[in-house]
């Protein structure tokens, strides 16, 4: 593949950048209410955190995720106004982003934006996930254009109220928040210039430690790449972790689950080591 070359050879990040949660979609908070509580726990080193109800929106706000919304935003509220050092993370992040799914290129851009003002009405949402994000050249003039519009959404309504109006008082944090590129895979180099962030790899164990680093990506500062891994084991955890900072990315979501025995989706719910990933996530903690 082009631009490829092996981890040995790529400038890697230092160890010293702070790693942080970006949680690609748990289950629906009434299905999954301990994950979306665990979200909102001081300490929980959180980056970003998506909202998808119906591969978007849904068609009116649901309760339920109202409320999960505004746990979220309470927590980055009190971490940015509080005394804690262990929320230090979400008060640099803690966004809410709504899913956006742009199925490879194939959903007009109507329907998209659609979609993203009514995240903003309903969920007051931070930022967006735009899922199955197409990575060839090709798309990446529409892609940049979607992203633009999206970026103006943003920061007209910087006071979260979703009326389309900055009132200046927005109530957590300041300007718009992230846009992340739900890619998968190292796309053509332009693509990073679309968005605030991208995820460069989204699989399974027994592909990522052996995995690849895209060239061009030592350029960019680790928080501009996500990589989303599960199926791994417990006693892999450290040598993710070591792949993650190699290849430069800031944001991370393993677990151990791996999408079989009925599973559909494995970042659908917890790790069962939550506790000890947390812990090692979590400020002070550095490979």
């Amino acid at each position: 593949m082009p631009y490829l070359t092996s981890t040995g050879t790529a400038r890697r990040t230092s160890g010293a950048e702070q790693f942080g949660f970006g949680v690609p979609g748990y289950a629906h908070p009434l299905l999954a209410p301990a994950e979306w509580a665990e979200l909102a726990r001081p300490g929980t080193p959180l980056h970003w955190a998506v909202l998808n109800i119906d591969n978007g929106p849904g068609a009116r706000p649901d309760p339920h995720c109202l409320e999960a919304a505004g746990r979220l935003r309470n927590a980055r509220e009190r971490a940015l106004h509080g005394d804690d050092p262990q929320d230090s993370v979400r008060a640099a992040g803690g966004r809410l982003l709504g899913h956006l799914d742009l199925a490879f290129g194939s959903r007009p851009f109507g329907e998209l934006i659609a979609d993203a003002q009514s995240f903003l009405d309903w969920y007051r949402v931070d930022g967006f996930y735009l899922g199955r994000c197409p990575a060839e050249r090709a798309h990446l003039p529409a892609v940049r254009r979607l992203t633009s519009t999206l970026t103006t959404l943003l920061d007209d309504d910087d006071d979260g109220d979703g009326d389309g109006d900055d009132d200046g008082d927005r109530p957590y944090g300041e300007g718009s928040g992230p846009l992340v590129l739900g890619l998968g895979t190292h796309p053509y180099p332009g693509y990073a210039e679309a968005a605030d962030q991208l995820v460069t790899f989204n699989g399974p164990w027994t592909e990522y430690r052996w995995s690849q680093v895209a060239e061009w990506t030592a350029s960019y500062p680790p928080e501009r790449f996500a990589h989303f891994v599960h199926g791994i084991p417990r006693t892999h955890l450290d040598e993710a972790m070591r792949i993650a900072r190699w290849q430069g990315a800031g944001t991370i979501f393993f677990t151990d689950r791996d999408g079989q025995h009925g599973q559909t989706d494995p970042f659908a719910a917890l790790p069962r080591y939550w506790d000890e990933i947390v812990s090692r996530v979590g400020p002070g903690i550095s490979e």
